[in-house]
């Protein structure tokens, strides 16, 4: 463990609260200390729920240690189900309130509740977030699934959805709709939604959806194992990986699949006049596991870019993402340090970045456009509209997703061509004001130098040539004219110098 300023995952009972968090009819009963209580902010102001998360805290503080912690959580424990009155509850504690040892999942056993409480054990020093609320759901399952008749129609269960998930409610209404267009009803939508009761029907289910491996793969393992449930392995994001999920759905239910694509503007946009001078574009991809690979594939195969980087942050999924990253000629990224995937992408000098809210930060830094297209997110990624990832209408929304950075970029450029013009130089401000555009005011010392770091100082004409040059390479050429100029030991960039760097890095 280690202090950062960011992070892309909290600690795992974050993830046992994004399970409760998303079920209803279930409460989290959390031994932590005054300082670990912040559920609130992460589930109302990031996600914009209108609820608070089902979530109860012992708050000890430091004058608690030197009595009795075991019989406060006790008595939390206690006064959490007589109030909310919840059908079951899950047990646990914080990082730091497992350094006391108080064992809630033994206190909460002696307790002799009359509702079904579930301990969770989540090593918070060796794992992280997603791992918790697999870990969560998967107890959860394995003590609340009952053995059931299958249903008369065939049905299967959506399993991995959680609060605080990447358009999680938008892929379940859009995978509902395309699973019914395959004349397969959804049996249960678990954790999201979900009530302890519903889980104990999962298994009447004919099979399982897989939509987020990260966080409902171990509870679809187990249900395979002791349900005899198959569940899918491909996630429908992108216009191939639907097609292929289409497919496997025919294969699990021995029943001819008809594909209605009627709504889907992807590949004809992708190629359409408008969009191929965006093909060709180096796109760099980090994330968690499975948007990666989807994304990867979405990108060479579907949209026409160059994939030049490919990693994530969640390590259960460090050996497919190598696997797909060696298929596509590169060498994997696996870390959790956001400074070392800002030095990748320094160095790759991608002209797109596809990632999470780190990855929009550091392209606002370095001037490289980023779409967001994994969690970790910020409260703009929750948006008010429909915006799946997965099925024909997902493509068509992650179609825009990946176009408009560019395309706001290629704007952006052609207003800093137009700089010197009367409506657009600097000075005149917003262009639906050009009545009251102001006069552009010219530099008094035209040869001031524009210092950059303490090494290298940029002359005024060489910046203003810089400027020119287009934004989705503009870093690149500035970090090439800059080594020149230090490998000519040259300490002041002009004009010239530009030109000869230049001319030096295309042969």
């Amino acid at each position: 463990m280690k202090l950062t300023v960011w992070t892309y995952e909290g600690p795992p009972h974050v993830g046992a609260m994004r399970v409760a968090t998303a079920m209803t009819g279930l409460h989290y009963v959390l031994h932590a200390p005054q300082g670990d209580t912040y559920a609130d902010l992460l589930f109302t102001m990031i996600e914009r729920r209108n609820h608070r998360p089902p979530v109860t805290y012992t708050t000890f503080q430091a004058r608690d240690l030197g009595t009795d912690t075991a019989s406060l959580f006790k008595t939390s424990c206690q006064d959490a189900v007589d109030r909310f009155q919840p059908e079951a509850i899950i047990v646990g504690a914080s990082c730091t309130a497992e350094l006391i040892q108080d064992d809630p999942a033994g206190l909460s056993e002696i307790m002799g509740l009359t509702i079904p409480v579930i301990p969770l054990e989540l090593p918070s020093y060796s794992r992280k977030e997603n791992f918790g609320a697999d870990e969560t759901f998967y107890q959860i399952v394995k003590a609340l699934a009952k053995p059931q008749e299958r249903t008369a129609r065939v049905t299967c269960n959506i399993l991995g959805p959680t609060a605080l998930g990447f358009r999680a409610r938008d892929d379940v209404e859009e995978l509902t709709g395309l699973l019914s267009d395959l004349d397969v009803d959804v049996n249960v939508v678990a954790p999201l939604g979900a009530t302890p009761s519903d889980i104990g029907r999962l298994p009447a289910a004919h099979f399982n959806v897989l939509l987020s491996p990260e966080t409902g793969e171990a509870a679809a393992r187990w249900l395979e194992k002791n349900h005899n449930q198959p569940f899918t392995k491909t996630v429908p994001i992108g216009v191939g990986a639907t097609r292929d999920f289409i497919a496997e759905i025919g294969k699990i239910t021995g029943q001819d699949m008809k594909i209605d694509e009627s709504r889907l503007r992807m590949p004809w946009w992708s190629r359409s006049v408008d969009s191929t001078y965006l093909t060709g574009k180096r796109v760099f991809i980090f994330g968690d596991g499975t948007h990666v690979a989807a994304h990867a594939r979405i990108a060479r195969d579907e949209m026409g870019f160059e994939v030049v980087g490919i990693g994530c942050y969640n390590r259960e999924m460090a050996r497919p993402v190598r696997a797909l990253a060696n298929a596509y000629g590169l060498e994997a990224l696996i870390t959790d340090d956001y400074l070392e995937v800002e030095a990748a992408i320094e160095a790759l000098s991608p002209e797109m970045i596809l990632g999470t809210q780190m990855e929009r930060h550091i392209g606002k830094r370095l001037g490289i456009p980023c779409a967001v297209i994994s969690a970790p997110v910020h409260v703009q990624d929750f948006p008010a509209r429909y915006s799946p990832q997965v099925g024909f209408e997902g493509a068509n929304v992650i179609f825009d997703t990946l176009i408009h950075p560019l395309v706001m970029g290629l704007e952006e450029h052609l207003l800093t061509m137009f700089r010197d013009d009367f409506e657009f130089h600097d000075d005149a401000g917003p262009s639906h004001h050009g009545g009251k555009a102001k006069a552009k005011v010219e530099a008094v010392a035209e040869d001031a130098p524009a210092p950059q770091d303490d090494n290298i100082i940029w002359l005024s004409d060489a910046e203003k040539e810089l400027k020119k040059i287009p934004f989705f390479v503009r870093g690149k050429a500035r970090r090439n004219t800059e080594t020149y100029a230090a490998e000519k030991g040259l300490n002041q960039i002009s004009l010239d110098t530009l030109y000869e760097a230049k001319a030096h890095y295309a042969r």
